[in-house]
């Protein structure tokens, strides 16, 4: 696993060199000129400090609620509780990449502030999205298998030592416990497998999270019409707190260690108050119409909705709806549907005003 360990490092060190970079790539000067809007720069930047600060405690408090099973038995990952609010979680993730990230990235892609050659002759959201979650899988299955053929090699390589040492006792041992380590032996290799997947899938998941993350936190701390921030400030707030509920279900299955789940979840709720930061700290230069911010958000929009539906449906949906233990409950595939549609349904009635 200390190779894990050290893919986890650079997985942090990626999403540090994400945060310094993408904010220099958005600030440009202005081709196309700004809708008229009520500024008021001292009632906005009250309302940004609010909103920084009920952000951050919305997202710690999401995110640490699934994390506290080991605290609440009701929300241990063993619990069908935990199903009904993992389920409630993905129908929030699944709603944000269709019905908040991806319009996003639309508008900002078919912008009129954009040259008509090459951004309107070519979907270039829709094609962003679709390589994103073909890369997804890629990622998901390459990374699974890679650590599945490490955890073996490892296995192989200790039961070598343990057969070297006890050479005399190997024919009467191996005899006497043969059925007992033939019926354990998948369910241990299956085990591990399946965490090894929890894994990848929080990382990616938290990946596709943080780039969405990032971008909203830059445009509420960039605007400076208290009209836009109110709706927006109050959006987000639910956005992620529910947002915040998935990636701790993730986080939970995967079993990090208590510094990764720490570092996660601390990543996950500075993000979007680290984007209202620099947001503030920029707005003197930033303009979300011009070309370079737009062509940049568009992008990254339309990559984090990719990587957020593939994850909502495959890794998370497809996986627990397809579990033997909901497939044989029909109180627990109902309880999972209808918190599918009520995680979907809430996420979706705040895109009225975020």
């Amino acid at each position: 696993m200390k190779r894990f360990h050290s893919d986890s490092k650079f997985f942090t060190f990626s999403i540090l060199i994400f945060l310094v970079v993408l904010p220099t790539l958005v600030v440009a000067e202005c081709t196309c000129d700004r809708e008229d809007e009520e500024r008021d720069k001292s009632k906005a930047l009250r309302y940004k400090i609010a909103a920084l600060v009920s952000i951050l405690v919305a997202g710690a408090i999401g995110v640490c609620i699934p994390l506290l099973g080991k605290v609440i038995s009701a929300l241990s990952p063993e619990k069908d509780t935990f199903f009904i609010i993992k389920a409630f979680a993905a129908g929030v993730i699944l709603s944000t990449g269709f019905i908040h990230v991806l319009p996003d990235a639309f508008e900002n892609l078919t912008s009129p502030c954009l040259k008509e050659h090459p951004w309107g002759e070519f979907p270039f959201t829709g094609f962003v999205a679709m390589c994103t979650a073909m890369g997804t899988l890629m990622v998901d299955t390459y990374a699974t298998a890679y650590f599945k053929k490490h955890h073996h090699s490892q296995d192989e390589a200790t039961d070598v030592e343990k057969e070297s040492g006890h050479e005399g006792h190997v024919h009467l041992h191996t005899h006497a416990t043969h059925g007992h380590a033939h019926g354990h032996v998948p369910t241990d290799d299956d085990q591990s497998s399946e965490l090894l997947r929890h894994r990848v899938i929080s990382q990616v998941l938290e990946v596709g999270i943080i780039v969405h993350s990032i971008i909203i936190g830059i445009s509420l701390g960039a605007s400076e019409s208290p009209k836009t921030i109110r709706p927006l400030m109050a959006a987000l707030i639910f956005h992620q707190f529910f947002e915040g509920m998935g990636l701790g279900s993730c986080i939970t299955q995967a079993n990090f260690k208590k510094l990764s789940i720490t570092l996660m979840g601390l990543f996950f709720a500075l993000t979007t108050p680290m984007g209202i930061g620099i947001g503030i700290g920029i707005t003197k230069v930033y303009d979300e119409n011009s070309p370079t911010a737009l062509i940049v958000e568009g992008i990254f929009n339309a990559a984090s909705a990719g990587i957020l539906i593939y994850m909502a449906l495959v890794d998370l949906l497809a996986a627990d709806f397809m579990n033997p233990r909901m497939q044989k409950s029909g109180s627990l595939r109902l309880g999972a549907n209808l918190s599918l549609l009520l995680g979907a349904g809430c996420m979706s009635l705040l895109a009225k005003w975020a």
